[in-house]
């Protein structure tokens, strides 16, 4: 009797419309100070200025709330320049993992900043670095100008023996040739897969990397380009082509998620490529000179 008593007693005191009010405003209270509680993240980043007499290259680490960022590794670079660090410098543009530009090194592999997402793990420290075994300009922006020099020899763009029709009209394609194009033509030119390579490493300046050899490719099966036989010779050294040794780190890190496997199409097509000669029996020599 006593306790229904009380039940009754509580009843009239809190009716239930009020009871479940207060119980949900509790909640919600609740709720609003769990989401406002800071999330902070540590990230060290690479930092060097060749223009400030005395520098030497660093790691300089920075704060960031996840309440208040994007999730991209992206959005936490722009927060620090805009909010904390003015100084630091990257190169970005697109945001949308189309142009390439933000390529760097985080926590160890190559990739986008643009479209590698937050580690929201608060106990790990996300270390920036700018791509790998390359002249740095400023902080994160690496020097590209061999890398963009070997794209520029390989000679990306149609070329064609009867220039005579040139402009006049469509240069026609099948479905199935122009199939033949998926997977390469994606390429964004990050330099990501290259950077990546312990073979441009070690020769960069004659081995082209996967990127531009990708790139070679490319234009030497497209069914509209008429020198296929002699892009084909232009790989025929010790260097440009043969220092691939299928380690494949690119195929690891490119966002598109190709590469490795059509280095290996542009060795086969070399070794049997139309026009030009067999070079089986010298691949022996070529090994022993790398």
């Amino acid at each position: 009797m006593a306790a229904a008593a009380v039940g009754v007693s509580l009843r009239r005191r809190f009716p239930a419309t009020a009871l479940g009010g207060a119980c949900l405003q509790a909640c919600r209270g609740a709720q609003t100070v769990a989401a406002t509680a800071p999330r902070i993240k540590k990230f060290a980043i690479y930092r060097w200025d060749p223009d400030k007499t005395g520098d030497k290259p660093r790691m300089q680490t920075y704060e960031i709330d996840l309440n208040k960022c994007g999730p991209m590794v992206l959005d936490a670079l722009i927060k620090i320049k805009n909010e904390i660090d003015s100084t630091l410098t990257f190169r970005r543009s697109c945001r949308e993992g189309i142009c390439g530009s933000c390529a760097m090194n985080i926590n160890g592999g190559n990739t986008l900043a643009c479209t590698r997402r937050i580690d929201t793990n608060l106990s790990k420290v996300s270390k920036i670095y700018p791509l790998p075994h390359m002249y740095v300009i400023k902080d994160l922006v690496p020097d590209l100008s061999n890398f963009y020099a070997q794209y520029k020899s390989i000679e990306p763009y149609l070329k064609k023996k009867d220039e005579s029709q040139e402009g006049k009209q469509q240069y026609l394609q099948s479905i199935e040739d122009r199939e033949k194009l998926d997977g390469l033509y994606e390429c964004i030119l990050c330099a990501c897969c290259s950077t990546s390579c312990p073979s441009y490493w070690w020769n960069g300046d004659k081995y082209l990397g996967p990127a531009v050899l990708m790139q070679a490719y490319r234009w030497m099966i497209d069914s509209r380009d008429d020198f296929t036989e002699e892009r084909l010779a232009k790989l025929q050294d010790p260097f440009s082509l043969y220092r691939c040794h299928t380690i494949m780190n690119c195929t690891r890190t490119c966002p598109k998620c190709f590469i490795g496997s059509r280095v290996e199409h542009t060795k086969g097509s070399q070794r049997m490529g139309p026009g030009s000669q067999r070079i089986d029996d010298t691949m022996s020599e070529q090994r022993e000179m790398a």
